[in-house]
């Protein structure tokens, strides 16, 4: 069996990546999980302030993958942001007028600083306001790491292709070996095929001596087409010869390898619909088999 040259890069659409970064008191992180998909379907999940980064997203991602379900969150943190306070004074006034209303009719201390600070809403958070300029840079190195975590998950789906690849072109040897088996069986032999044909010749010529020569011509013909599998073998060799090629090509071949597996199985069906033979069958259904798990790993191709 000849070895192809199998060096195209392929991708996998399974893969995750991260990328942390930060801006002054502010951090973020990009989480990417990409799954198996027929197309290219990308989803958001972004703080609120950043709904901008959605469409870039969107612009960015189809650069470095073509198919694949993409799930991409961004979480912002600011916790390091040095908190500013500051009193509400009209409220810590109503409450210490309460004071002495309270005190005639409940015996206690008399309230403490810490405790009327304490209160809700007496103190209150300012998040400190930044300018457009701030919030456009802080925009712009999140989407230099957006660029970054889609680099690293294009890594990660490279490595996963490399695994398939060798996987794929096992299932396809296999599956090529299968194809030669079924070639060399006895009853693929173009002598076996003419000594069956004309013993159920004969045949009909003993249950009908006067069978004229164009109906004898045409059962022939039937008999040949329903046991002749020669040709359901060149056009599973073509199929194989076309998956080598593709994958030895690289790049986004997912679907067409998945169209090859179609028309293989066809033709192992076909195969084993017209064997009259129990070892061609079992040839058949083996290469059914090896078919299926072959297009089991192409359901994970880019």
């Amino acid at each position: 069996m000849a070895k192809r040259a199998t060096t195209g890069a392929i991708s996998s659409m399974t893969g995750f990546a991260r990328q942390e970064g930060g801006n002054g008191a502010v951090s973020w992180v990009w989480e990417i999980k990409s799954l198996n998909g027929r197309n290219l379907d990308i989803r958001s999940r972004l703080p609120t302030g950043y709904e901008a980064l959605d469409a870039i997203a969107r612009s960015t991602v189809p650069k470095h993958c073509t198919r694949g379900n993409l799930q991409i969150s961004l979480s912002v943190d600011r916790s390091a942001t040095p908190a500013q306070l500051k009193v509400n004074h009209e409220l810590l006034r109503q409450l210490l007028a309460l004071v002495p209303e309270i005190e005639s009719e409940v015996k206690a201390a008399p309230p403490r600083l810490d405790g009327l600070l304490s209160f809700r809403g007496v103190v209150e958070t300012i998040e400190e306001k930044e300018t457009t300029e701030e919030l456009d840079a802080r925009v712009a190195a999140m989407e230099n790491d957006l660029v970054r975590a889609l680099d690293a998950l294009g890594t990660m789906r490279q490595s996963e292709g490399k695994r398939l690849r060798a996987m794929i072109v096992g299932h396809l040897e296999q599956i090529e070996g299968l194809v030669a088996d079924a070639a060399s069986a006895e009853a693929a032999r173009p002598e076996t095929l003419r000594a069956r044909l004309q013993a159920q010749v004969d045949e009909l010529l003993e249950m009908s001596p006067a069978l004229p020569e164009e109906r004898l011509a045409q059962e022939a013909a039937i008999l040949i087409a329903k046991s002749d599998v020669r040709e359901e073998l060149d056009r599973l060799r073509a199929h194989i010869a076309a998956a080598h090629d593709l994958i030895a090509e690289g790049r986004a071949i997912g679907r067409r390898l998945d169209f090859l597996c179609q028309e293989l199985n066809r033709e192992a069906n076909t195969l084993c619909s017209k064997s009259w033979d129990v070892a061609l069958t079992r040839i058949g259904l083996d290469l059914k088999s090896a078919i299926d798990q072959l297009r089991e790993q192409i359901q994970n191709i880019e």
